[in-house]
């Protein structure tokens, strides 16, 4: 941040502190994004980002009173949001299958080895022709898939607007589509 962004900051931690809850209504709507992208990096899941994010924000507004170093907020905030995803991650419930559907799936993949042995080999395809492709467009795809990355987020983070972004991951998509048409089928 900007010398200036620091103390426009720094006023607005004191200023929560002291009880004002527009100054502390501020910092949350400026510092939310980077919350959100630190819990989701962690959970792997938007919505259970977003709830864990707004947790976030209700402690640190109980908390404030005890950050003796208002110079110190941005890092005590991503310490707060860390410790709660990871709280978030080891509580979480073990996911429950239900229904007869989904028992009866199950079984069938037990029972086939050989469907289980080609999404293996479909998967190191994907990370082959992944691992072949440039840069940019690895990054597009990595970001969209497997980080689960909005359009929003990915233009922030490439720095390029959300139609750019767009075209990236048709473009990308589709080089990846040719490198695993190219690429020798796993003997």
């Amino acid at each position: 941040m900007m010398q200036l962004a620091d103390n426009e900051v720094l006023q607005l931690v004191r200023a929560a502190q002291a009880g004002n809850r527009e100054a502390f209504g501020r910092l949350a709507v400026r510092f939310e994004p980077i919350v959100f992208a630190i819990v989701l990096r962690r959970l792997r899941n938007r919505s259970e980002a977003k709830e864990v994010t707004q947790d976030v924000f209700l402690q640190m507004m109980r908390k404030l009173d005890q950050l003796r170093d208002p110079e110190r907020f941005v890092g005590w905030m991503k310490q707060v949001a860390v410790r709660m995803a990871i709280n978030r991650a080891v509580r979480r419930p073990h996911e429950v299958v239900t229904g007869t559907d989904t028992v009866s799936a199950l079984k069938m993949d037990r029972a086939n080895p050989l469907e289980s042995l080609m999404q293996k080999e479909d998967a190191g395809r994907v990370r082959g022709g992944l691992s072949r492709l440039r840069e940019l467009d690895r990054q597009t795809l990595m970001a969209f898939y497997f980080e689960g990355q909005s359009l929003k987020e990915m233009s922030d983070h490439f720095e390029s607007p959300i139609g750019t972004i767009k075209r990236r991951l048709h473009t990308a998509r589709n080089r990846l589509k040719e490198e695993l048409v190219a690429a020798p089928a796993p003997v």
